[in-house]
């Protein structure tokens, strides 16, 4: 097909209600949590003690919710909404792996960190706290597993049989999508948690992690970028839409992946480390990772800690 008569592709909206759906009911669920559910969700997570850790603003104050957060959490649920549920989607589900490869970056690179950070620590506590769920957040929101998980999840889907896969079958697809979000989410916390249960990552340790996150995408770019074979075959068989040939586009999908892909980590790596270096010295106020006794911590909170007043 001539690429100027190709518009119908570049304007089809994928009818893919399950996005719609899981997005709506976080956009509900906050909205919830914001307001009817607010007290009770405090009164859940119990006191917090006078911490505060490497990039937070201070100790928490229970029931708070800034503009800043409802800013960032909106903001990170409509990018979700438009990569999972634009055009950007039906391009790269059948006929660009480059708009594929710009699509994973935003759910893995830019959404986690703004839902991360949009959502106050209260309002998230009674559920990471949870008798299971509390059991499994100890271990994967520490660096090693975050960093494991996440990276596991990644490099798998993109395995040409997963991930041919998932282009072929919708529910296996809303699955790679849906399995890459949440891993994404894990992998940033050590970085932008908000929570002193599971405590980011001291600024020198924030600095190696990020640097260690961007080899990953690197490798997997440079070798979708460098190598002469078809890697995935429902690409070269599309129906060409632009001006790229099957093999340009595969080049520049791993150049997005590559050099993006490796960018991104440094662009926050650059931030943490000026404000380590010229901000807040180590050695002021700097909490050291570790493992935390939520109940001891606790205990200690409500024994010493001045009351909190929960804003209605």
């Amino acid at each position: 097909m001539d690429p100027m008569t190709s518009g119908d592709v570049w304007n089809q909206w994928p009818a893919e209600p399950q996005v719609f759906l899981g997005l709506g009911f976080l956009v509900l669920a906050y909205a919830l949590a914001l307001t009817r559910y607010r007290a009770t969700l405090v009164r859940l997570g119990g006191p917090v003690p006078n911490w505060t850790g490497p990039g937070m603003q201070g100790p928490e104050v229970r029931g708070i919710a800034t503009a800043g957060h409802v800013i960032r959490f909106y903001l990170g649920i409509l990018i979700a909404g438009l990569s999972l549920g634009s055009p950007l989607h039906t391009i790269g589900e059948g006929y660009l792996l480059s708009a594929h490869m710009v699509q994973h970056l935003i759910i893995t690179m830019i959404v986690p960190p703004l839902l991360i950070t949009g959502t106050p620590a209260w309002m998230v506590r009674p559920l990471l706290r949870w008798g299971p769920v509390g059991a499994v957040a100890r271990t994967v929101l520490t660096p090693i597993p975050a960093f494991v998980i996440f990276n596991a999840i990644f490099l798998g889907w993109h395995v040409p049989a997963f991930y041919e896969l998932a282009l072929a079958q919708p529910t296996v697809h809303a699955a790679e999508h849906t399995t890459m979000l949440l891993a994404a989410m894990i992998t940033w916390w050590p970085i932008f948690g908000t929570m002193w249960e599971y405590p980011r990552l001291p600024y020198g340790g924030q600095v190696f992690y990020l640097f260690i996150q961007s080899l990953p995408p690197t490798i997997l770019g440079a070798l979708i970028t460098l190598t002469s074979k078809e890697l995935y075959p429902t690409y070269f068989m599309a129906e060409r839409i632009s001006f790229l040939s099957a093999a340009e586009d595969q080049t520049i999908a791993g150049l997005i992946m590559w050099i993006p892909g490796a960018l991104g980590y440094f662009t926050v790596l650059t931030g943490i480390f000026y404000v380590w270096v010229e901000k807040r010295p180590a050695s002021e106020g700097e909490s050291p990772f570790r493992k935390v006794d939520p109940g001891r911590v606790r205990r200690r909170a409500s024994a010493n800690a001045p009351a909190t007043t929960i804003v209605p």
